[in-house]
């Protein structure tokens, strides 16, 4: 999962990008409202976490832009200031969720997990499809009930095949949520962590339909 995180606070920046990625998350980082707004206009994201007060463009004001240009990546808006008039007006802007600062890192992540699980349509935890299981909140993988050990990355791309179990996945799609713009954003990369989650998970999990992309399988 693919998730940009816009904070100008450099601690607050650093643990967000710590947590986010402990969490699965292929994480970006801006804290300038204008790279923001560019970023969340030409970047395609699971999740966007977004402090509301940036210096220069705030970040309502990006907020508003992204949801009138048609963009509709789930939105965790950050805030300091707490007053009901303005969470109304982050929500009425777009927002999906909101959390006021100060706040546990452990609330944002099932907050930022919780919203990526429904706008996949999916609000369960544990996710399954055919042989695989997934549990979102403890990063779990399981095939037949078996746990499967597997690294960060091959969990990120089981976790983005789960969210869209219902269609195949174009390699250059999963390129660009697991790598973002790593050098490592090569196709045969991607062949290499599909081979080995392969060999980890045994067959009729991942399926190939080709010209189209990788798949979960399922009966």
């Amino acid at each position: 999962m693919r998730a940009l995180a816009v904070e100008d606070d450099p601690r607050i920046a650093a643990d967000l990008e710590a947590a986010l990625n402990a969490a699965g998350f292929r994480v970006e980082s801006t804290g300038d409202g204008e790279d923001a707004w560019f970023l969340g206009d030409t970047e395609d994201y699971d999740l966007v976490v977004l402090d509301l007060g940036l210096p220069g463009l705030d970040g309502l004001a990006v907020l508003k832009r992204w949801r009138a240009n048609g963009r509709a990546m789930p939105v965790l808006v950050l805030t300091a200031r707490g007053t009901w008039q303005e969470r109304v007006e982050g929500i009425e802007a777009g927002a999906d969720d909101y959390l006021p600062k100060p706040f546990r890192m452990e609330e944002l992540v099932a907050r930022a997990r919780a919203l990526v699980r429904r706008a996949g349509g999916h609000a369960a935890a544990l996710q399954e499809a055919g042989l695989l299981s997934l549990d979102t909140n403890r990063m779990g993988v399981a095939v037949r009930g078996v746990p499967i050990k597997v690294t960060a990355l091959e969990y990120r791309l089981l976790a983005y095949l789960m969210q869209y179990r219902d269609r195949p996945v174009p390699p250059t799609e999963l390129l660009e949520h697991l790598y973002g713009d790593d050098d490592a954003r090569e196709a045969n990369a991607l062949e290499a962590v599909i081979a080995r989650l392969r060999r980890k998970l045994g067959p009729g999990v991942i399926g190939t339909r080709r010209g189209f992309g990788y798949f979960l399988e399922q009966p």
